[in-house]
């Protein structure tokens, strides 16, 4: 049985369904997205029972949104590095710090707007540390490490076939703002960021599915931050 990644679109980005002998969800869009989820969900052919897992790869409200309405749906636990917790339980949004000149064109009223967008609260089911978290037990061949330099508690899940999930630690390609993968508008560690896409590709990830845009080969990662 392959593994089966699918991207939901959930307001300004995705979240993605990652299907094996079971299912995990990786991020949970803008707030206010539950009926667009099931919906998408139901198009896929599943059921909310159906997901056993929901991994926040950060505390940002556009990826932690819904994921109080999500994880009411579904019945599935939820997961969420340490360092980026107190933001999902306390409802608002780690602090945004824009970066590079793609990242300078969106005005601070812009920034501050987006850190203040409220969502509902919810309680960490799982506190993920520095040693990640074996996806196994949910039926996904796979792992969640962590990535920081986006958010300190960023993380990625990586599959054991050479895909990774890695929320806003990288975007593709997203036109017109952006024609190739590159590093994120929105960092607070740049040089942190390349360590963990350094990481990525030690653990012979061939393939990157961002947060915003679309889906590229792990390899463009060692080109833009000459590793």
């Amino acid at each position: 049985m392959e593994v089966t990644i699918s991207r939901i679109a959930l307001g300004f980005g995705a979240c993605y369904l990652v299907r094996h002998e079971g299912a995990v969800l990786v991020d949970c869009g803008y707030p206010g997205r539950g009926r667009a989820f099931r919906r998408a969900l139901s198009a896929l052919g599943m059921s909310p029972g159906d997901i056993g897992l929901i991994v926040l790869t950060h505390g940002h409200a556009d990826h932690v949104g819904s994921a109080a309405e999500i994880a009411a749906m579904t019945g599935a636990r939820v997961a969420i590095h340490r360092a980026d917790r107190s933001w999902l339980e306390s409802g608002r949004s780690a602090p945004v710090r824009l970066v590079g000149a793609l990242g300078r064109r969106f005005s601070p009223a812009a920034t501050r707007v987006f850190s203040a967008l409220p969502f509902q609260a919810v309680r960490a089911d799982v506190v993920i540390g520095d040693g990640g978290l074996s996806l196994e037990p949910y039926g996904v061949p796979g792992e969640v490490l962590h990535t920081p330099g986006h958010t300190p508690g960023s993380i990625s899940v990586v599959l054991r076939e050479g895909s990774a999930v890695v929320g806003d630690l990288a975007m593709g390609g997203a036109p017109p703002l952006r024609r190739r993968p590159g590093f994120p508008y929105v960092a607070e560690d740049l040089g942190l960021i390349a360590a963990s896409w350094q990481l990525l590709l030690e653990r012979g990830v061939r393939t990157v599915y961002p947060g915003h845009g679309s889906p590229f080969a792990a390899e463009a990662l060692r080109t833009i931050a000459g590793l």
